[in-house]
């Protein structure tokens, strides 16, 4: 039974600073709240900061789990609100129906496969070295789309194979990072697009350890609309995240009701 949990933290604290500045540690921690050790079952986690004061991390487990250790540590022990909350992911599973609309979320590393890419990272230059020694066809090294327009198409060539698409609209829900370009007027007609935003932008760069080689991810959080084409390819990206990273906070696609239905419901 899938479990989807939201842990708040206190970015104030010490124990919280280091665990928001390294998705490494964050990581670990949240295996840390799983009984069965070592980990064997897929965990799916993102940070969510839409304030200064609160952050909070979403887990989607398998097991259920417990939380307590980062609640101690990095949140508001007894504090109203400082509590987590775990809930059954199963009946948002059972919802998912044919040309049924949610709102969506979804932080992701959005990356190209190139065979020779311009500036290789000490990391990639190894893995090229490796491949090249390695009979057969190369699959290339992952490197990250950096500008909006890249990483929005990205998601939209993936909506398909996932299990949903993404309707037009002339109305973005959000501000549409991926839809400024150069010239525009705010008197001009709006124009149809895809009902998703790009909210935010980051490029993370952290250590796995203090010897490690430095991690260097690209993110781009999307915030929008999808339907239904595809019951069990959604449930199953649900369940699976989307893209690269995952173990760094990448790839997990949540869903809300429409706010139409929120209301009337």
């Amino acid at each position: 039974m899938p479990y989807l949990s939201k842990i708040a933290l206190n970015p104030r604290r010490r124990h919280a600073v280091a665990l928001l500045a390294n998705p490494h540690r964050l990581h670990a921690a949240v295996l840390s709240g799983l009984a069965v050790q070592p980990v064997t079952e897929r965990v799916l986690w993102r940070l969510d900061t839409n304030s200064a004061h609160r952050a909070e991390v979403l887990v989607l487990t398998d097991s259920r789990p417990s939380w307590h250790h980062l609640v101690e540590e990095a949140g508001w022990p007894d504090a109203d609100g400082g509590q987590p909350l775990i809930a059954d992911y199963t009946p948002l599973l059972q919802r998912l129906a044919l040309g049924k609309e949610f709102t969506f979320r979804l932080t992701a590393n959005p990356v190209q496969h190139v065979q020779n890419p311009e500036k290789p990272s000490t990391e990639q230059t190894e893995r090229l070295k490796e491949a090249s020694d390695r009979p057969g066809k190369r699959r290339g090294i992952r490197v990250a789309h950096r500008t909006a327009a890249h990483q929005l198409a990205w998601l939209l060539a993936r909506t398909e194979r996932h299990g949903f698409t993404i309707p037009a609209t002339t109305t973005a829900p959000g501000i549409d990072l991926g839809a400024i370009h150069e010239g525009s007027s705010d008197s001009a007609p709006p124009a149809e697009a895809p009902a998703v935003s790009i909210t935010a932008r980051e490029t993370l760069r952290f250590h796995k350890n203090a010897r490690g080689a430095q991690v260097t991810l690209s993110t781009a959080t999307f915030q929008g609309r999808l339907r239904v084409t595809d019951t069990d390819a959604l449930r199953d990206t649900l369940l699976n995240g989307i893209g690269p990273a995952k173990g760094y906070g990448q790839g997990l696609l949540t869903l809300a009701p429409l706010p139409d239905e929120t209301h009337h419901g």
